[in-house]
């Protein structure tokens, strides 16, 4: 058995051009081409109802439809079988737009023959079949797309339903504006899952745990990184361990969960982070940090702004070495203290001229920002950072959380 006979319907209005079509399609063999002819667009239209056709040979002046016109009404009811134009000397530019609207090819009445038609109809096949394919395969990327980017929206509401929602008071119970201390928090992820993660959690009614994180790279790696954290923490800060009142240990624990399930995925990833426990009877802040920029210690009574543990030694990042052990550091605190944490993403902000926004602008910025509330100072900052950046926008996560100190003792 041969291959099975390629369907044509003819649309020519001239009997001698139709016939000597039909005479050269003969020429072959005989059950090769199987052609049906019309002389109007309206009855080729009424055909292609009929969906039997592999190819369309359309002479563009018809009778009831002349020029462009005969491709569009005919390409437009459809599109999934071939059109190959028939056209004059006069009329080949016209024929050239109709290719570059859809039509797969044109030959020129009069300058071909039956192997250049032959090869036209086929070429022209074998194109729509290719097109149509791909066009298939783009609707399926398009879904499979959707359907991911509705996945990652989903884990976005999640990774920041994990952020703290509402921030603690101390002693627990009393009013925002009676704690002896006060948070505020800000988080702008780059992309649509971020590696930054901040919490806040109390220790008793008069100490508090604040930790800062910033997972290398962004995307679902990171997201998921942080959300390792998170449960790291939860297991942590449970009040039977004890291990949350010291930073230093803390830290060597989530290191030590982290490199094992890093270890066992096969995959090297690390997060730099700063935890820092403030307690109000004692008047005390402890901090351990790995591999994190120094937070901002703010002493508004004397308007000053400095590193916090600035030098003090810093251990590694989380996630690289499974036996590190982390240091606790102390250091006073006292009421009007304000401790800012945040992750590089804030000072590493580009100008137009590709310089660093850097450490150095962040700390004169917030000396120049010192008389506004935690809230206030936080919308400044961000906003200066924003107008830094300019059009090149916030390349990488950006993270803050405040904590100010009411009152100590």
């Amino acid at each position: 058995m041969g291959e099975k006979a390629i369907r044509i319907l003819l649309v020519e209005d001239n009997s001698d051009d139709a016939l000597l079509l039909r005479r050269m399609l003969k020429e072959g063999p005989s059950d090769q081409f199987e052609l049906v002819h019309v002389d109007r667009l309206d009855a080729a239209l009424k055909r292609l109802n009929e969906p039997v056709f592999d190819v369309v040979l359309l002479d563009l002046s018809l009778p009831d439809s002349r020029g462009l016109e005969t491709f569009r009404k005919l390409h437009d009811q459809t599109t999934t079988v071939p059109v190959v134009v028939l056209t004059g000397l006069d009329d080949e530019t016209t024929a050239i737009t109709a290719a570059k609207e859809g039509a797969q090819d044109y030959v020129v009445k009069g300058q071909f023959n039956r192997g250049l038609l032959v090869r036209a109809m086929r070429y022209a096949i074998e194109r729509k079949r290719a097109e149509m394919e791909l066009a298939n395969y783009a609707r399926q990327l398009r879904q499979k797309n959707q359907q991911m980017q509705s996945d990652l929206d989903l884990a976005r509401e999640v990774q920041l339903a994990l952020l703290p929602q509402q921030f603690p008071t101390f002693p627990h119970g009393v009013a925002p504006k009676d704690s002896a201390l006060t948070f505020c928090g800000r988080y702008e992820p780059a992309a649509t899952l971020g590696g930054d993660y901040y919490d806040v959690f109390p220790l008793s009614n008069s100490a508090a745990g604040v930790l800062i994180c910033d997972v290398m790279g962004h995307g679902v790696r990171a997201g998921l990184l942080t959300a390792m954290i998170r449960a790291l923490m939860e297991e942590l800060t449970a009040p039977a361990t004890g291990v949350a009142a010291d930073p230093g240990r803390l830290l060597t624990q989530i290191n030590r969960g982290l490199t094992v399930i890093l270890k066992q995925a096969g995959t090297t990833l690390f997060v730099t982070a700063f935890y820092l426990v403030a307690d109000v009877a004692r008047g005390q802040l402890r901090y351990a940090n790995a591999g994190h920029p120094s937070p901002l210690h703010v002493r508004r009574d004397l308007k000053t702004v400095e590193l916090l543990g600035e030098d003090n030694e810093s251990g590694p990042a989380l996630g690289l070495l499974e036996n590190a052990v982390f240091k606790t550091f102390e250091q006073p605190m006292s009421a009007g203290d304000l401790a800012m944490l945040f992750t590089d993403g804030l000072f590493e902000a580009e100008g137009s001229s590709g310089e660093i926004f850097g450490e150095k602008r962040l700390r004169e910025a917030v000396q120049k920002y010192l008389h506004l509330p935690m809230n206030g100072l936080f919308d400044a900052l961000l906003a200066e950072v924003r107008q830094f950046a300019q059009q090149r926008g916030l390349a990488d996560d950006v993270c803050m959380v405040g904590m100010e100190v009411a009152r100590v003792g």
